[in-house]
C-alpha cells in the first residue's frame, strides 16, 4: 500500500491566497516526512471514482506559489453531498489514493462537504478545513476576516475610486454589483472604504419577508434625486449581488429563467442585475422628467483570482501551516482559525447552524457601529429627510412634485429595518402627522 499521504483539495470559487495555503501546508507536511497530494479540480473527479487527476506537491514546486492568485491545483463547485453514492465514492477514491488526512480549502459549501466527508469516512480519514471566501461570510469570531476578503476589497476599492472620478467627470451614475451571495460584507466594505455614494445590501431589508425589486429601484431613485437636489449629477452605488437571492418569487421569475449550481445556489453572475436595475431606475426617473446616464458594472471575477495583498499572503500562510500542523498532530473535524495570533480549531459540531444543518453564515450586523457609520455617510433618503420640510421641499422640487407627492412616492423606502430601527417607527408617525397638517 505504501505510506499514508496528506491530500489537499480546493472547492467553491477562487479567492486570493489559495496558493499560499497550499504552499505553506505542503512545506509544513513535507519537512515532517509526509507525502502531499494535490487533488485537481475540487471533488469533480473523486466523486466519479477517477483518481488520475492528482499531482505531488513538493517543496520545489510550491515554494513561490504564494505570490500568485488562482489555484495551483484548480477548483470546482462539484458537490458530492447531494447524492450518498457520490459521497461514498469520494471517500473510496481518497482511500485508493492512500490519503488518510485531508485538508479542504473553501467557503461554507465546501466546509459542509468537509463535515459530511469526515462523518462518512468514520475514522478512516481525518479532515480539517481552511475558511476561504471573498464574501467574508463564514462565522469566524471577533469579526476575523475569511481569507481573500481583504484583497478583494482592496482591489474593489481601487476600481470604485476610478469609477467615482469617471462618474464626476462624465456626469453619470455607476451601479456596481459586488460579489456576496448571502452576505453584504464585500459590497459594504468596498463602498464604505471608497466613500461611494451609497451601498445596498440584503441585510438592511431584513424586516421584509422578501425584497421588492420596486423598493430597491426607489431606494436608488431617491438617492439620485437627493444628490441631484445638491447639484450633483453623478454617483456610484455599490450593490451586493445577494440582493437577487432575496427577491420575491415574482420579481425573480421576471428577471430570468434562473439557473442553479451544484450546491443549489442561483447563478447570480448569469443574471444582469445591474442592467435590470439600470433600466428600471431610468424608467422610474423618466416619470419625474429626469434623464440620467447610468452604467452597470460587475466586480467579481476581476478580484477573486488577484494576487493576494501582503495581509492575505501572511494570513493564508499561517492558516496553511496551522492546518497541516494540526492534522499531522492528530487533529480532526475542525475549521482552522487564527485568533489573537494563535491557531484555534473550531470544531465542526460547533459551527453548524442548528436551523439549516449547514455551516453557519455570518451576515452584516446592521445594528453595529461599523454599519451605522457607513450608513450615515451615504447619500440616500433617510428618516431625517422626512422630518425636515425644507430638505424635503428641495427633493420634491427636483422631482417636479409636491411635498405630499414626494412623501407618497418615497416615504415607504425608509420604513422597517431598512432604516435605523430606532428611527423607523418615529418617522412613520411624523409622516402621518405631517400629512394631517400637524408639525
Amino acid at each position: 500500500m505504501g505510506p499514508k499521504k496528506i491530500g489537499i483539495v480546493v472547492g467553491g470559487g477562487p479567492a486570493p491566497g489559495i496558493n499560499s495555503v497550499i504552499g505553506a501546508a505542503s512545506i509544513r507536511s513535507v519537512i515532517s516526512g509526509h507525502e502531499v497530494v494535490g487533488i485537481r479540480d475540487g471533488f469533480k473527479w473523486l466523486m466519479r471514482g477517477d483518481i488520475s487527476h492528482v499531482k505531488e506537491l513538493n517543496i520545489k514546486e510550491v515554494s513561490r506559489i504564494h505570490f500568485r492568485g488562482g489555484s495551483h491545483i484548480g477548483i470546482a463547485r462539484d458537490n458530492p453531498t447531494k447524492n450518498p453514492k457520490d459521497l461514498e465514492t469520494t471517500v473510496t477514491s481518497l482511500l485508493r489514493l492512500n490519503i488518510d488526512r485531508l485538508i479542504t480549502i473553501g467557503g461554507d459549501d465546501t466546509a459542509f462537504t468537509a463535515m459530511q466527508l469526515e462523518k462518512k469516512a468514520n475514522g478512516r480519514i481525518r479532515v480539517v478545513h481552511v475558511p476561504k471566501t471573498i464574501d467574508n461570510d463564514l462565522d469566524l469570531p471577533h469579526g476575523i476576516s475569511t481569507f481573500g476578503y481583504q484583497t478583494a476589497r482592496h482591489i474593489g476599492v481601487d476600481i470604485v475610486k476610478n469609477l467615482m472620478v469617471d462618474a464626476r467627470t462624465t456626469s453619470r451614475w455607476y451601479f456596481v454589483v459586488a460579489m456576496g451571495r448571502k452576505a453584504g460584507h464585500l459590497a459594504l466594505g468596498i463602498g464604505k472604504a471608497a466613500g461611494a455614494t451609497l451601498s445596498l445590501i440584503s441585510e438592511e431589508f431584513a424586516g421584509d419577508n422578501k425584497i421588492s425589486l420596486h423598493k430597491i429601484t426607489d431606494t436608488l431613485v431617491g438617492a439620485i434625486i437627493k444628490r441631484l437636489s445638491y447639484g450633483r449629477t453623478d454617483g456610484v452605488a455599490i450593490l451586493a449581488e445577494g440582493l437577487v437571492e432575496h427577491l420575491s418569487h415574482d420579481d425573480l421569475n421576471e428577471l430570468v429563467d434562473v439557473e442553479k449550481d451544484a450546491h443549489g445556489n442561483i447563478r447570480i453572475a448569469e443574471i444582469s442585475f445591474g442592467e435590470i436595475l439600470k433600466a428600471k431606475v431610468q424608467k422610474r426617473l423618466a416619470e419625474f422628467g429626469i434623464k440620467t446616464t447610468i452604467v452597470a458594472k460587475n466586480i467579481g471575477y476581476e478580484v477573486r483570482c488577484a494576487d493576494p495583498i501582503p495581509f492575505d499572503m501572511e494570513y493564508t500562510r499561517d492558516l496553511g501551516y496551522s492546518a497541516a500542523d494540526y492534522i499531522i498532530n492528530g487533529g480532526n473535524a475542525a475549521m482552522i482559525s487564527i485568533q489573537e495570533g494563535k491557531m484555534v480549531p473550531m470544531h465542526f459540531k460547533d459551527i453548524v447552524d442548528k436551523k439549516t444543518g449547514k455551516t453557519a453564515v455570518r451576515m452584516v450586523n446592521i445594528n453595529s457601529t461599523n454599519y451605522k457609520i457607513g450608513r450615515k455617510y451615504m447619500i440616500r433618503l433617510n428618516a431625517e429627510d422626512f422630518e425636515d420640510p425644507h430638505e424635503l421641499s428641495k427633493y420634491a422640487a427636483t422631482a417636479g412634485v409636491t411635498l405630499e407627492g414626494f412623501r407618497k412616492e418615497f416615504s415607504y423606502v425608509i420604513r422597517g429595518n431598512d432604516s435605523p430601527p430606532e428611527e423607523a417607527a418615529e418617522v412613520v408617525g411624523n409622516i402621518k402627522k405631517n400629512k394631517s397638517g400637524k408639525k
